[in-house]
């Protein structure tokens, strides 16, 4: 067990490879980095059918494509075209689809009729429905007139770097810290929820699947919940009632190794995830919108490694997993001590008011 968390931490040091498609949006537009996206998602998917020999290989092309799964790039035209006063909601919408639990019901009998491999080879022929789409996507207004004020001048990587504010900083801090502690914890949760319902607690594969598929459900729901609670209560609310819920749902998983408890922190965390999609695509100015959510989500992606070396340790410290749950829970308190820094509450306020009063 530690072992295999070991070379996921390893190989997760890919991951940090999503920036440049970041920059790449911000430098050549939305629809051209979101291609490249889903690229980066679909060629790996359809390789590890033909290419997995061993479980490097495997793990080199999944990590790829876990890298291209971290990227929160589709988020920023979503926002940038948003109403102001339903961003909240438009945002965690488009954060809902993307949970809808299809893998779940398919994703069994993919693998059971075709092999394990075309679980992920089946992904090939979703990035081609998707290129199809993307072809008819407009670009953001937004964008073409961030271009227009550079005087339509390329976009270098240390250049959109070198644009990023004093504002920008403070809120690359805030967003990573709380984007990292939850990186750490939902890696915890999903990679090793299995285990420990199988192994640790005896329950049969099937019967975990069952639990794993309320979660699954519960996903969409809170996203719902969560973008209806963004332009309504606000920003600061959101994350205070996720970052509460997954400490409270996580230490009680460790505690009582009740199935709802792990449910719950899924429900939760989805919480805090629907706060990172939205603050993040509106926080930041315009021109340099994709490249700062790069820097936080790059910065954030040291849980992929910190992550599952931090399991590994923990599990050998903890073998029956009720520490591991614990302190899984532990880390979902520091996302609340980013509200010390006073961040802009953003509900209602237009792209530009929020950069103005910032």
């Amino acid at each position: 067990r530690s072992e295999f968390a070991f070379l996921q931490g390893i190989f997760g040091i890919i991951v940090f490879g999503v920036f440049f498609i970041a920059w790449f949006a911000d430098a050549y537009g939305r629809r051209a980095g979101i291609m490249v996206l889903v690229l980066t998602m679909g060629i790996p998917s359809i390789l590890i059918v033909f290419l997995s020999i061993n479980v490097y290989i495997f793990l080199l092309l999944y990590s790829v494509v876990i890298m291209a799964t971290t990227s929160n790039l589709w988020e920023v035209p979503v926002s940038e075209e948003a109403p102001a006063k339903s961003r909240g909601l438009y945002g965690s919408t488009a954060f809902l689809i993307g949970v809808i639990p299809l893998y779940a019901i398919l994703g069994t009998r993919i693998i059971d009729s075709f092999g394990w491999v075309w679980g992920y080879g089946v992904m090939f022929f979703l990035m081609l429905i998707l290129m199809v789409l993307l072809y008819f996507m407009k670009e953001p207004q937004r964008w073409k007139d961030s271009v227009e004020a550079r005087q339509n001048l390329r976009l270098g990587v240390m250049q959109a770097l070198r644009k990023l504010r004093k504002e920008d900083r403070k809120y690359i801090i805030i967003a990573t810290i709380v984007y990292l502690a939850w990186t750490i914890s939902f890696k915890m949760a999903t990679t090793f929820g299995g285990e420990y319902f199988v192994q640790v607690l005896n329950y049969t594969d099937d019967e975990f699947n069952s639990i794993l598929t309320i979660a699954g459900l519960l996903l969409p729901v809170s996203a719902l919940i969560s973008g209806i609670l963004l332009d309504k209560g606000g920003r600061n609310l959101v994350l205070v009632l996720g970052s509460l819920g997954s400490v409270v749902s996580l230490a009680a998983l460790g505690l009582t190794g009740l199935p709802i408890t792990y449910q719950l922190a899924y429900f939760f965390m989805a919480m805090v995830l629907a706060w990172i999609y939205v603050y993040l695509a509106e926080i930041f100015t315009t021109e340099v919108r994709s490249t700062s959510i790069g820097v936080c989500v790059t910065g954030a992606r040291l849980g992929y490694v910190v992550g599952p070396l931090l399991s590994s340790l923990l599990i050998s410290m903890f073998p029956v997993m009720n520490g591991f749950w614990i302190f899984a829970g532990v880390l979902m308190l520091i996302p609340l001590f980013t509200l010390l820094a006073r961040p802009l509450e953003t509900k209602g306020k237009t792209l530009e008011e929020i950069e103005i009063e910032r």
